[in-house]
């Protein structure tokens, strides 16, 4: 993964410089440190920063075509540019480099726009097509690698990083209030929406063609799902676990090409598991391991993390994470997240990968996605029992079985049919809802808009999911809601805040690269025609992963119980001493000055706080929510 940015421009460049270029690029440093490079002419510009992974002498972007009409900067890894470079070359193309940024010239050149289609990868791409006089702009079809635009006046202006684009902009930044508000409903903005009011993001999946037409948004890829039985792949479990296993290893394979070392994250959970797996018994690449270890006996995985290190033989480097390292590395993290968060969790993954760059790691594997792939979530799981509940909504049986999905909730049994009822039940009568799914984690997350300041509130003009609802595709009606649930996540928490907050930002904060096996479209789109019944067989969640890959794995780490990755929260800032930051920040100067939340009501949940009063899901997601919004708005917005 690098850095780019530019602009472009067609009536008239004289505000357009090489400083400003400069500028734009010099804000990305932490995602390119290998070197810069720039391309500049009478409507475009074009820079990069690098972090050398393939052709380490002579990969340097800008990459032209042979009589250099064509410039491109690229942040990323095409993994099949081998293949495609061999096709290329028998086509007659003529290739100076070898890097993989070089197959998408000669690729646009052979099939045009479409060209994006023939990529397997992770990538945000800038193509200046000089003859035709427009700018192509690409990103990867599910959203590793960040791209936002913004139009200023009749120019565009892109980058890698919102940071990045700020410079080139003649007014300072405002809040969108209306991506606030997403925020505190889906843990991210709804894409294309930023926390910047007139700054975008390109979906993942989309295109943009900028001329002097203007601009012009498409989508060439998204998430697709059976209308009908007959669509499923009806094969037996066995041969769709054989095909699932090779898929997973030829896309761990070509993930593991890099002309420097290349580690993987190893949790202790099922899906980083598989992957350590995948990389032992099917490629020759020396295994190298990096984990993360809390203090806290409820949040620490190391013993699950040894177990598969013995299994292996690992070489492996752990790092343990602290109530304070939490404190004291949160103000920093909101700097490279750009967003308000509602978990401390980027933090612990920030000093992870800051391990991994330290013992002269560029590259790690990863298992994020196959949660929402391949059927893991516990919101799946509450899904099809709150679908069976609705069935009838009077039993007293059928709530129960959310004891069982969470048998470490602490609920009195004189209480735990309200509690369930009241927590689980939300749209409990409309089962047909489209995002039925997600109705409870999305009432909880809301009540953190209790908290802001009624100037806020009376600029709310749009109902954050109703907006999601609309921009759902038209067959998603037809979807089983298994699937159904399936792409709101991927759409949702996992576009805008884990593979962005918690990963993209967090492993390039270090100059780490990351990549996601699991999120190969090829994975995707087998998976998606899979019967839901083979990623979740009863509450047994990846179900068909477990058939293909378990016989590698120590049966403890197949059968164990999925521990979601939580970090200290409260406790971090309020446990011993409390940062200055945080006392200043949730202070009722500072919370008037931004105007974001009611200082009141944020001075009623400190006191709580120190009372030892504060408990539950709620408490925490307000804390961290407003305290990271707060240290956002200063960085951005003063």
């Amino acid at each position: 993964m690098c850095g780019i940015a530019g602009f472009a421009r067609f009536s008239g460049v004289s505000d357009q410089t090489p400083d400003q270029l400069r500028a734009m690029i010099g804000q990305l440093h932490h995602r390119g440190p290998d070197g810069a490079g720039f391309y500049s002419d009478a409507v475009v510009g074009l820079a990069h920063a690098r972090l050398s992974i393939i052709d380490l002498a002579g990969g340097a972007q800008p990459i032209h075509n042979e009589d250099q009409t064509l410039q491109v900067i690229f942040n990323g890894e095409i993994f099949n540019y081998v293949e495609l470079r061999e096709e290329l070359i028998a086509q007659g193309h003529r290739f100076y480099t070898h890097s993989d940024t070089e197959v998408i010239v000669h690729l646009y050149e052979q099939h045009g726009e479409g060209f994006v289609n023939r990529l397997n990868g992770q990538f945000a791409i800038a193509l200046w097509d000089a003859p035709r006089r427009k700018l192509l702009l690409y990103r990867d079809r599910v959203g590793i690698a960040p791209l936002f635009y913004t139009l200023d006046g009749d120019r565009l202006v892109f980058a890698s990083e919102v940071k990045a684009i700020l410079p080139a902009l003649a007014a300072k930044p405002r809040v969108n209030l209306q991506a606030l508000d997403q925020l505190m409903t889906f843990w991210a903005p709804l894409s294309p929406n930023t926390l910047f009011e007139n700054v975008f993001e390109l979906s993942p999946g989309c295109m943009a063609v900028f001329d002097a037409g203007g601009l012009r948004v498409s989508r060439y890829w998204d998430w697709q799902f059976p209308l009908t039985r007959n669509d499923y792949d009806g094969r037996d479990a066995d041969t769709l676990a054989q095909q699932l296993r090779e898929l997973l290893v030829d896309a761990t394979r070509i993930r593991l090409r890099s002309d420097v070392p290349v580690g993987a994250y190893l949790s202790g959970g099922l899906d980083s598991s598989v992957l350590v797996a995948m990389i032992h018994h099917f490629s020759d690449a020396r295994l190298r391991t990096f984990s993360i270890g809390f203090d806290e006996a409820s949040l620490d995985e190391s013993d699950f993390q040894q177990m598969m290190i013995r299994q292996v033989g690992a070489h492996h480097s752990r790092i343990q994470c602290s109530e304070a390292d939490v404190a004291e590395h949160f103000y920093q993290t909101i700097w490279h997240t750009e967003n308000p968060v509602l978990r401390t969790a980027p933090v612990p993954m920030r000093l992870l990968s800051g391990l991994v760059r330290s013992q002269d790691y560029k590259v790690v594997l990863t298992g994020e996605g196959s949660d929402e792939v391949l059927g893991g979530y516990d919101i799946f799981k509450e899904t099809k029992i709150r679908q069976f509940w609705a069935v009838n909504r009077d039993s007293s049986f059928r709530p129960a079985l959310l004891k069982k999905l969470y048998p470490y909730l602490d609920v009195s049994p004189g209480r735990a049919q309200s509690y369930l009822r009241e927590f689980f039940g939300a749209n409990l009568d409309e089962p047909e809802l489209l995002y039925f799914s997600h109705t409870p984690r999305w009432s909880t997350t809301a009540r953190i808009k209790d908290f802001f300041a009624d100037e806020v509130k009376t600029h709310l003009q749009d109902n954050a999911i109703e907006l999601l609802a609309n921009s759902l595709p038209a067959d998603a009606s037809g979807w089983h809601a298994f699937n159904r649930a399936q792409y709101i996540e991927a759409k949702t928490l996992m576009g805008g805040y884990l593979l962005s907050s918690q990963g993209d930002r967090m492993l390039m904060a270090n100059s780490v690269e990351g990549r996601f096996p699991f999120l190969d479209h090829r994975v995707i789109e087998f998976a998606n025609r899979l019967p839901p019944k083979l990623k979740m067989k009863g509450l047994n969640e990846k179900y068909l992963l477990k058939k293909a890959m378990g016989e590698f794995l120590p049966p403890e780490i197949v059968n164990r119980h999925k521990q979601p990755y939580r970090a200290p929260d409260i406790p971090a800032f309020f446990s011993d001493k409390t940062p200055e930051y945080v006392e200043t920040l949730l202070g009722e100067d500072a919370l008037r000055r931004a105007g974001l939340f009611d200082p009141k009501r944020v001075q009623m949940l400190v006191k709580k706080i120190r009372a030892g009063r504060a408990i539950g899901a709620k408490d925490n997601m307000a804390l961290v929510g407003i305290l990271s919004t707060q240290v956002w708005h200063h960085q951005f917005m003063q």
